[in-house]
């Protein structure tokens, strides 16, 4: 080695413990205890500051000494408590840990889970608020690191920290790093309020004079009560398939309609909020049904139509006759409403498909599974019988309901291809079928499964939208890059006027039209959608 090397190493060397010096003090130092766990206390053996607690031990693999919470009882809170001061000048905390969950089976409400609890205390004991709970409801593939920051009430001298298995039926949960830092609270607020929820709309009474015309199929078109035809081109809002109160669900709809330049909302909800049966639900509903209303009425108000789109998968089942029974009778007839019956069958023959039969339970998993809880993927492998498409579209025309319908079909709604072969739903009484694909950057042979029907029927192309990288059930080799994706797909969907709703005006819902709650439109798809919206042309240069 080179003297001059020799000697920029031995400075090296001679300079490494400042430099890790001053890192340690650059570095906010954690408020609990060594939370790596190798530290142990003389007198008790076990990892120091670290109080003892029932199904808390502390476990060893590889060397690397790690916190065990093991569930000791169906339905009781297994947990380690430990009172930590807070220094009067911290206004903002990190957390930081990594975490591993075994044989988790959750308790009787959905929130029984693994979790890490932080309450805040004043000086005289009194509860101060909590921070959000950073939970695990499903085991884990391994460890995982986890990191959340949180704001610290005014007035706080201590708080609680509790890992914790929370009235859960089994399970363990390991923990270990964990570290519970200052941070810095400035940062930490301007993030809040650039991410804060925007304001709800004021509810409007509905104004008749403005509702848009009453739809019907003619020919391969739809068209107005005028005779004029009406081309849709929307978004979905979703959150109510998810969420029974919703994720600014009103708000976005007055921005893809005001500013998007949005004249259809395609809403996905779920039977079972429908009829207030979740968890969080006290009124049979009620909210739910009212909140889709006000939805309603704000889109019809300003001209545009909403797509009532039950969000279920792989086939209709007999259920979803209750929820069409009960939503087609409180909306027949409404001039803006259009139904979708269910959002995306597969795995089924297209005999059953439309005339029902029994659906073979599924033993593998499902590109869907990535939306459902895991009850739900476990009632998916189980058999039933369908009552089939038919039936359904029979159910809606029973209530008097004329209303469009929207009809996907296989492979996750979108191959139509069936439809010309036989299998087309007959509408008794009604104003029409339109059939809905769903098209993503991997699906192929536009024109067999879509476009042919298309010279036929009127198309919804239901969902669509393309992300910047690959999807859980995507193969990355076969990723395809959304700028060389999009304007081919919006070329075709202007090029023969196909209906359309992008998915997903929502920030976190991808493939992602908006990168925030201030509805910034994401660079590789929004911007694309919003342009198309607002009337820029495309140009289809290759087919796929």
């Amino acid at each position: 080695m080179p003297l001059l090397h020799r000697l920029l190493a031995v400075l090296a060397l001679a300079l490494a413990p400042l430099s890790s010096s001053l890192h340690a003090q650059a570095q906010p130092a954690s408020i609990l205890p060594d939370g790596t766990f190798e530290r142990l206390d003389r007198a008790s053996g076990q990892p120091a500051g670290w109080p003892r607690a029932r199904g808390v031990s502390w476990e060893s693999e590889e060397g690397n000494r790690f916190l065990r919470i093991s569930s000791t009882a169906p339905g009781r809170m297994d947990k380690l408590h430990l009172d930590v001061p807070v220094p009067a000048d911290v206004k903002a905390l990190e957390l930081r840990y990594r975490a591993r969950v075994t044989g988790l089976k959750r308790g009787e409400k959905s929130w029984h889970d693994a979790r890490v609890i932080i309450n805040f205390k004043d000086a005289s004991g009194a509860m101060l608020g909590s921070a959000p709970p950073s939970y695990h409801r499903d085991s884990t593939k391994g460890w995982k690191d986890v990191t959340s920051r949180f704001l610290v009430p005014d007035g706080t001298a201590s708080l609680e920290f509790m890992p914790s298995l929370f009235n859960v039926q089994s399970g363990v949960f390991d923990l270990d790093d964990i570290t519970l830092r200052p941070t810095d609270h400035v940062a930490l607020q301007a993030e809040r309020a650039r991410n804060a929820p925007p304001p709800v709309p004021a509810l409007e009474e509905p104004r008749r004079e403005a509702w848009p015309s009453e739809l019907r199929v003619v020919g391969n078109r739809l068209h107005d009560a005028q005779g004029r035809e009406v081309w849709l081109q929307g978004v979905n809002v979703p959150s109510l398939e998810w969420l029974s109160k919703g994720e600014n669900v009103l708000r976005s709809t007055l921005v893809a309609i005001e500013d998007w330049r949005a004249n259809v909302i395609r809403l996905p909800l779920k039977d079972t909020y429908w009829f207030g049966q979740a968890e969080d639900q006290s009124d049979g509903g009620k909210a739910y049904r009212e909140l889709v209303d006000n939805v309603i009425i704000l889109a019809a108000n300003r001209g545009a139509y909403v797509i009532i789109d039950l969000h279920q998968y792989r086939a209709p089942r007999m259920e979803h006759l209750d929820f069409w029974t009960d939503a087609a009778t409180r909306y027949k007839n409404h001039p803006a409403v259009l139904f979708d019956l269910l959002n995306e069958p597969h795995s089924i023959s297209w005999d059953v498909w439309r005339n029902g039969g029994f659906v073979q339970e599924r033993r593998a998993g499902a590109d869907e599974d990535n939306f459902l809880t895991v009850e739900e993927r476990v009632a998916a492998r189980q058999g039933f019988i369908s009552p089939g498409m038919q039936k359904m579209l029979d159910t809606v025309r029973a209530t008097g309901a004329r209303n469009v319908v929207v009809v996907g079909a296989l492979d996750y709604a979108y191959d139509l291809s069936g439809i010309l072969k036989g299998y087309a739903l007959e509408d008794k009484g009604g104003h029409g079928i339109m059939y809905a694909s769903h098209i993503y950057p991997w699906k192929s042979d536009w024109q067999g499964k879509m476009l042919d029907i298309a010279a036929h029927h009127p198309i919804l192309i239901g969902e669509i939208g393309a992300d910047n990288r690959p999807q859980p059930w995507e193969k990355p080799e076969n990723f395809v890059q959304p700028e060389t994706w999009l304007p081919d797909m919006l070329g075709l969907i202007q090029k023969h006027r196909l209906n359309w709703t992008g998915w997903s005006f929502h920030p976190k819902a991808g493939p992602r039209m908006l990168e925030d709650w201030r509805y910034t439109p994401t660079p590789y798809w929004g911007d694309y959608a919003k342009r198309a919206l607002a009337g820029e042309q495309f140009e289809l240069k290759r087919m796929r």
